[in-house]
């Protein structure tokens, strides 16, 4: 399959997408719950319906997996993985830190990853085994160390009161032993900010595939290293994610692992 055409189509339906966000931004009509925390608005659907319809039009027989809608079947060995919207709390606020989120998978394997942020214009973007971009410059993680010197950012998922506990400790661990955590409401912009060297290192627990499946293709090929909190390989289906420039990497595991 040709990735840099896979590509091309990626790109045109994140800027559909991007269309439909930069008008819905401050002009929602209604916002529903899907659960205690977790809102769905108008722009999440017809964003998702603009990215799929442009996605299939290319790739009729590829398998769709897309927050919104579900998964839909298709030709086994290819699918995508879509969040329309990464950050719909923030969206609904009007605070402009969000992005869209599309990867394309090959069997079990993250090819190809882009996130696009509609209101800052900053696209990142990704082929497994050629390296990230931002805006079509190359970018690579930092070279901070140790963790005393480093920023790093965390997300808090959906159900926090049935994890408090074990979460607030991991947080307030590294808030102690880094430069600082951060906390901006969208895991896809987390890691590209981590592939870009704005933060140095990234931890949250129970995402779903679309919340990393293309900022984690992004981050690695930008040189970070990817493992849930035991140190194991990631994969898009597990409910742990941590990534880092690698030079503090193990000192992250054993931060998280005192909680």
């Amino acid at each position: 399959m040709d990735l840099e055409h896979a590509q091309r189509v990626g790109i045109a339906a994140a800027y559909a997408g991007a269309g439909v966000l930069r008008d819905r931004f401050g002009n929602i009509s209604q916002i529903e719950k899907k659960g205690a925390f977790n809102l769905l608005t108008e722009a999440d659907t017809e964003s998702e319906k603009k990215i799929i319809t442009i996605i299939r039009e290319a790739f009729p027989d590829h398998a769709i997996l897309a927050e919104e809608s579900g998964a839909t079947e298709g030709h086994a060995e290819y699918r995508w993985l879509i969040d329309p919207l990464d950050g719909t709390t923030n969206f609904a606020h009007q605070l402009p830190i969000f992005a869209i989120s599309i990867a394309l998978a090959k069997d079990a394997e993250i090819v190809l990853g882009l996130v696009l942020n509609p209101m800052d214009g900053e696209l990142f973007s990704a082929i497994a085994g050629r390296g990230a971009e931002l805006n079509g410059s190359p970018i690579q993680v930092s070279s901070t160390e140790p963790v005393c010197e480093s920023l790093l950012v965390t997300g808090f998922p959906y159900n926090f009161d049935e994890v408090e506990e074990p979460l607030m400790r991991r947080f307030t661990v590294c808030q102690s032993a880094s430069q600082g955590v951060r906390r901006l409401g969208s895991a896809a912009l987390d890691l590209c900010y981590v592939a870009c060297g704005r933060f140095d290192g990234f931890w949250e627990q129970n995402l779903s595939p679309w919340d990393m499946a293309a900022g984690a293709v992004i981050a690695t090929e930008a040189g970070a290293v990817i493992t849930n909190f035991s140190n194991m390989s990631f994969t898009v289906n597990q409910k742990e994610i941590l990534a880092t420039n690698g030079k503090i990497h193990r000192e992250m595991l054993s931060l998280l692992a005192l909680a």
